[in-house]
């Protein structure tokens, strides 16, 4: 059985996400203050970003370990085939 990655203890990813759902309050704020639509949408690509830098680094670990260790037991094609999935199904095609 492949080992599992403990996220709780990454300052990345959990500084990363703190961040990012500390923006989204600040987003609400500016709606409800109904702040000019350019800089809430600004604000709201920060957040993507900082999302997207947290899940870099969860899907990184998760492919040098969870990814590694089943292909080192013979059974590296359900890890393989559940990245291609994810890159597929949520990958920015525009």
């Amino acid at each position: 059985m492949s080992k599992m990655v403990s996220h709780k203890d990454d300052s990345e990813v959990m500084n990363s996400l703190k961040t990012a759902r500390g923006q989204i309050d600040g987003i609400l704020k500016m709606i409800d203050e109904e702040r000019y639509c350019i800089d809430i949408s600004k604000q709201i690509f920060a957040v993507q970003s900082l999302l997207k830098k947290a899940n870099m680094k969860i899907l990184k670990d998760h492919m040098h370990s969870c990814v590694l260790s089943a292909v080192s037991e013979g059974s590296g094609d359900e890890k393989i085939d559940e990245i291609i999935y994810i890159l597929e199904k949520y990958i920015d095609r525009s």
